[in-house]
């Protein structure tokens, strides 16, 4: 089986990465599990939001960093998160809010085989 991705991101969100890219230089993504945006990955300049112990690098969308809190992963770990884009005001101190629309997670669990191959690949830690 070749690579599983545990966050992907649809077309739409892809291309909003883009633009936000362009004007804002490196991004980062992170999802917490707060009580204010807990569905909704948070987008900064890179460098912006300080990582650590307690954050997972999950993998990439659109070649930028995503982040997950420890805790959220635990909560999350069998599940394929996508990140779509939706019309409304997201976090206030997220990116695309700007924009008039926000990021937004959507999830599917993971199929057995996949569940079997995540376990061989255990995420790292962002410190």
């Amino acid at each position: 089986m070749s690579e599983v991705a545990r966050v992907t991101a649809t077309a739409a969100a892809q291309a909003l990465i883009q633009r936000l890219a362009q004007k804002h230089g490196p991004l980062m993504f992170h999802q917490s599990g707060g009580c204010c945006d807990g569905s909704a990955p948070m987008c900064y300049p890179r460098g912006d939001l300080m990582v650590g112990e307690q954050d997972i690098l999950l993998g990439e969308i659109g070649g930028q960093p995503f982040y997950i809190g420890a805790a959220q992963f635990e909560y999350w770990q069998h599940t394929h998160l996508i990140i779509d884009v939706v019309s409304g005001r997201g976090g206030m101190f997220s990116l695309e809010g700007a924009e008039g629309v926000r990021f937004l997670t959507r999830s599917r669990l993971y199929t057995d085989e996949e569940s079997r191959h995540l376990m061989s690949q255990p995420p790292r830690s962002a410190a």
